[in-house]
């Protein structure tokens, strides 16, 4: 039967279209290829029926000018997308720490190798264990600040003057960047974006209101916003006793600069 989007596809079909993928990069850019990889659920062998590709195209070009750019595209029944980056340029954002790295970094730990004749994934993945301590906790501050302070602002504005009907977006916020704090806090990286919040809930060291926040996201409860404000209230402080705990800054001098 003929189907719009994704169709049922096997492990070893889509691998076979990984190495069709490699094939023809190797056509389109010759010896200019450094290594070429795959990433994500397919790396892991996690991949479902419905799972689309995503590959690494390490380029080895003397040329000064970094390169960073992406093929995206859909066949009809699958999707891929391939990364197209120098090798500088890919080492680097393996080494930087932002909020999200706990979803987003798995790509420069685990990737299955397709062309790698210098050992290049070996290198990006020491590239993706070198952040210090330090980059790990501003990067928890960031989150703190730049999104958990927020987002209880904005709680607060809706339950004095609505709509409600943001209180669950918000409760997935508080969710979502709560899991990141705990990820970064634990330096465990989630195995993919659909089990951020169960991987997150069984890790230590959570501040208290956490599990609250996020088994009502889990479990879709969200239509009371009494329950929804009582949650997210209560996770914000048990994120300001945990912070303070860890030395984490939410608060800094009126003017910091």
């Amino acid at each position: 039967m003929n189907m719009y989007g994704p169709v049922k596809i096997s492990r070893s079909e889509r691998l076979l279209t990984c190495h069709e993928i490699a094939n023809r990069l190797h056509e389109v850019y010759g010896d200019k290829v450094k290594a070429i990889g795959v990433y994500g659920s397919v790396s892991r062998g996690t991949d479902g029926p419905f799972s689309d590709i995503e590959m690494f195209c390490v380029r080895g070009d003397e040329s000064s000018e970094p390169i960073e750019f992406r093929y995206e595209w859909s066949s009809g029944p699958w999707k891929a997308e391939v990364n197209v980056c120098s090798a500088d340029v890919l080492l680097n954002k393996a080494s930087i720490v932002e909020g999200d790295w706990p979803l987003t970094h798995g790509p420069y730990f685990f990737q299955q190798s397709l062309y790698d004749p210098e050992g290049f994934f070996a290198s990006l993945r020491k590239a993706a264990q070198s952040p210090t301590e330090e980059a790990f906790r501003h990067a928890i501050n960031e989150v703190l600040v730049g999104e958990m302070y927020e987002f209880i602002g904005k709680l607060r504005n809706v339950n004095l003057q609505g709509p409600y009907t943001y209180l669950p977006y918000l409760a997935m916020e508080f969710a979502q960047y709560g899991a990141m704090l705990v990820g970064l806090h634990n330096r465990k990286l989630f195995s993919t974006g659909a089990m951020v919040l169960p991987e997150a809930v069984d890790l230590p060291d959570r501040p208290k209101g956490f599990d609250l926040v996020a088994n009502l996201v889990m479990s879709g409860q969200l239509a009371e916003p009494s329950k929804i404000v009582s949650a997210c209230e209560s996770f914000w402080s048990g994120l300001i006793a945990w912070a303070a705990e860890h030395g984490y800054e939410i608060n800094s001098k009126r003017i910091p600069f």
